[in-house]
């Protein structure tokens, strides 16, 4: 007797993935958005449409990076959606909402939702603020979503971990879900939606050195408490939840087998599992895959050892998040670190030959002007080969945005938060002040021959060419520009 086993039927629905138009030059300012500029893959984004995908349903992306609003509300009037998933950050929030009034505007028989860093924050204030969104997604996306889906025709989504949305007039917030722990069971990103724009997400012309790009992240979380830093796990009790090697050499493989020639590992420190980091560089280099790589690291957590492991397979560049040139500074923040340790990883990474990144803080409480001149002495001190050199942003969520009235005040204008706007001011300090400071510091930190003569050495191909001149441009208007960071 043969014996049938009948599946579940599943409803297949077409799902739009948006990322709200935006321009450069919104973030950054703009005669130097050039050398500045970051087109990221989205991975949060391409993990749910993956999710979705593996459940049955058809998904469309539409990023408004390369797309014009008129170009996405034809390709969703196009496609008509059932489901349509708005991602939003901070900045992004006003865009966001822009994108769903224009949406329901044209279109009303499909449940609109919104992720993303600022909506998993706020939670409800997105459905008070934004009345034509049905419901916020508040952690988890890749399980929530499809969730939502298996219940969207009752409309009935009581029960959905992760879930904030509206029951006629109320707005019921469901339990947040549980953190997903086996990230091995997770598919892979949904990069072939990128489609023929994939060559054009790239890091700014000198973080890079092939094209395409491919951005990776092999565990999610953080046992660190940063001031500055979002995390859904507040508490930090699950720490940093990590994919198997096995697994993150599979989907290596995968990018490779796309097109894709170089990685960036973009983990909030890629060695904090220390033996788990030696693992990977060493599989890494015993397949002799063929990809250039970049990562960040706290500087605590490498040795010279491990760096030359990297070295030799294959990583070209590290990002040490300095942050501070101060040691009260490092402490203000949470940080961990001390300067002697910041020094020490810097000169190991120069020693085997990696490229050092190291991102600087101005506006942190309690640091003074004279503090933020002593930080730019300790970046030209330790000379990585690039420095940058933000504004502490405030972002909802963190530890600084729940403790504002102990740290300084707070600009409300979103357009702020994007690490160049000073949407922060410590007591201690002044907004005229953190954008001086930020002046000084890159004029004075690329206009120093030694830098330009080591760039000018280094020049070996057409995108060494391009970040020079884009370097060079944005050298000219921090000396002859006038006003550069302020309000723009």
């Amino acid at each position: 007797m043969v014996l049938l086993v009948f599946q579940p039927l599943v409803l297949m629905m077409k799902c739009a993935l948006i990322i709200p138009p935006w321009l450069p030059e919104e973030i950054f300012a703009s005669k130097t958005a050039g050398s500045q500029i970051n087109y990221w893959q989205p991975l949060g984004t391409l993990y749910v449409a993956a999710a979705l995908q593996r459940a049955g349903h058809e998904v469309r992306f539409y990023n408004g990076a390369f797309m014009t609003h008129r170009q996405i509300m034809a390709g969703v009037a196009e496609f008509g959606p059932e489901f349509v998933g708005l991602y939003s950050t901070t900045f992004g929030w006003r865009k966001a909402q822009a994108m769903a009034a224009a949406l329901r505007e044209a279109r009303d028989d499909f449940f609109l939702a919104v992720g993303g860093p600022f909506p998993i924050a706020v939670q409800e204030q997105c459905l008070v603020e934004c009345p034509q969104l049905d419901a916020v997604v508040t952690g988890e996306g890749e399980e929530t979503v499809v969730e939502l889906l298996q219940r969207l025709d009752s409309g009935d989504f009581t029960g959905v971990l992760g879930l904030v949305w509206r029951r006629g007039e109320e707005v019921v917030k469901n339990p947040p879900r549980p953190l997903i722990t086996d990230l091995d069971a997770l598919p892979f990103p949904a990069r072939e939606l990128l489609g023929d724009a994939a060559g054009q997400y790239v890091p700014p012309p000198a973080t890079y050195k092939r094209k395409p790009v491919a951005v990776i992240i092999t565990s999610r979380g953080c046992n660190r408490r940063c001031l500055y830093c979002f995390q859904i796990d507040k508490s930090r009790k699950s720490g940093i939840r990590y994919r198997s090697v096995d697994n993150v050499m599979a989907e290596i493989r995968h990018c490779l087998a796309q097109g894709y020639r170089e990685i960036k590992f973009i983990d909030d420190t890629l060695a904090a599992d220390y033996d788990r980091a030696m693992e990977l560089a060493r599989r890494i280099k015993e397949e002799k895959l063929d990809f250039t790589w970049f990562a960040s690291a706290v500087v605590n957590q490498v040795d010279e050892k491990l760096l030359r492991a990297f070295k030799e397979a294959g990583c070209w560049a590290i990002l040490f998040g300095a942050e501070s040139g101060v040691q009260k500074d490092l402490n203000t923040i949470h940080k961990g670190t001390t300067l002697a340790q910041i020094r020490k990883a810097v000169a190991a990474a120069k020693r085997v030959g990696i490229t050092v990144y190291t991102p600087f803080l101005f506006g942190i409480p309690g640091q003074t002007f004279a503090d933020g001149l002593k930080s730019i002495e300790f970046a030209l001190e330790i000379d990585p080969d690039i420095a940058n050199f933000h504004a502490l942003t405030p972002f909802p969520g963190t530890e600084l945005w729940d403790n504002l009235e102990k740290y300084g005040t707070v600009s409300h204008d979103l357009s702020d938060y994007t690490y160049q706007g000073a949407a922060f001011i410590p007591y201690s300090m002044t907004r005229e002040e953190i954008n001086e400071l930020r002046r000084i510091a890159f004029k004075r930190f690329y206009s120093r021959p030694r830098f330009l003569w080591r760039r000018l050495l280094a020049l070996r191909s057409v995108n060494d060419l391009k970040a020079a001149w884009e370097g060079v441009k944005s050298l000219f208007w921090l000396h002859f520009g006038g006003k550069f960071f302020g309000r723009r």
